[in-house]
């Protein structure tokens, strides 16, 4: 039987930390909006209902929104790296992807995002996918 695979997407998740090295930056929260993609491996018990075997969309959320409100991040692409981890720690997981853009960043755009990937064969190391303005 070939393995089902299942994606989660968490889409524009609003949060405020302390992101930036510059002065004004190290002193008060700004707004992040997180997007994430998780592939992974269903279990056969879903099909039947088992709460037990689903990947927990919202125990992820939780964890990331531990993370970055209680965090202090130099640089983006620490933030990004630290929520990917936190996307990519069950070993169902076969791919997941995270998109975080800091809204007002810079004068003339609508924001500043970064994107990191994980894939179950090259876990050791994200690859950078995209860096926009």
């Amino acid at each position: 039987m070939t393995p089902k695979l299942a994606t989660i997407r968490i889409h524009n998740l609003r949060l405020r930390t302390l992101i930036g090295f510059n002065p004004e930056e190290r002193v008060k929260k700004q707004d992040i909006v997180i997007n994430a993609e998780i592939a992974y491996t269903l279990a056969d018990g879903v099909f039947e209902d088992r709460v037990e075997e689903a990947l927990n969309y919202k125990t992820i959320t939780k964890a990331i929104i531990e993370l970055v409100e209680g965090g202090q991040f130099l640089l983006l692409e620490k933030l990004v790296g630290d929520v990917l981890a936190i996307c990519s720690t069950d070993p169902s997981v076969q791919r997941a992807s995270v998109t975080i853009e800091k809204p007002h960043a810079l004068r003339f755009a609508d924001s500043v995002s970064l994107t990191l990937e994980h894939t179950a064969q090259h876990a050791a190391m994200p690859r950078l996918l995209e860096k926009a303005s």
